[in-house]
């Protein structure tokens, strides 16, 4: 299997469902924490995939970018249903919900760059790196590990962007008077094509790029030379 095949792609989107269902099940299991039902109700706070599917989102564009051949992958799952009606106060209630997921995202991509490069401290160089079965199972294991990591990273950083329906804008709505959160409320209609706008223009892009170029010094050397296999555009640095 080659870097330049389909492969790497493949792999991008193992990653990708786990980080947006573990997203939207955290958006559901606080709001049921709080006294909303309505996810648990509906059976949106199950890590079955396929429950969270949106056929757009998680299946029609992914595979789109995937049969083009595209060096990224984007893509989301239903919205899970919230009621605030259901909270004590509302506006915090939201708060806390929204917070949920870019919060779990970050703690997803915490907790995997710490056990793995705890991991690969028993890992010998002579196995990482071997044309064996093994090797190359370590190493698509790894590859795929990566993408988790930038997925969380990027699902994160996407949504805390203040913009309608993602969840910055619910957070921000909670430190606005009320003609603030009526103006993020008239905007919520555009708010894809605002999204698009900034992709298209590629600021978004680059922002992303750093962040996850940050955060792969932390993965170590080890780690990145050994996902590069599946991983052609990686570049590896750090300790």
């Amino acid at each position: 299997m080659l870097p330049d095949t389909i492969f790497p792609r493949i792999i991008q989107f193992l990653a990708l469902v786990p980080a947006i269902v573990l997203h939207e099940v955290a958006h559901g299991y606080i709001a049921w924490r709080l006294g909303d039902p309505t996810a648990k109700s509906r059976g949106r706070l199950s890590l079955n995939p396929l429950v969270h599917v949106d056929l757009f989102g998680t299946v029609l564009i992914p595979l789109v970018l995937i049969l083009m051949r595209t060096s990224f992958l984007f893509g989301y799952a239903k919205p899970v249903p919230i009621n605030p009606s259901y909270f004590r106060n509302p506006l915090r209630g939201m708060l806390y919900v929204a917070a949920a997921g870019p919060a779990t995202n970050l703690v997803l991509a915490s907790a995997t760059t710490l056990l793995v490069r705890a991991a690969l401290l028993v890992v010998p160089n002579d196995l990482l790196l071997s044309s064996t079965l093994g090797g190359n199972l370590l190493r698509i294991l790894l590859a795929l590990l990566y993408f988790f990591i930038v997925w969380n990273i990027v699902l994160a950083m996407l949504n805390l962007i203040p913009i309608p329906p993602l969840d910055g804008s619910r957070i921000l709505a909670h430190f606005l008077p009320a003609e603030g959160r009526r103006f993020l409320a008239s905007i919520e209609r555009y708010g894809f094509l605002i999204l698009v706008a900034l992709l298209a223009l590629g600021s978004l892009g680059r922002l992303f790029a750093y962040a996850v170029n940050g955060w792969s010094s932390l993965l170590g050397a080890r780690w990145l030379v050994a996902a590069s296999e599946y991983v052609p555009w990686i570049v590896a640095s750090g300790g």
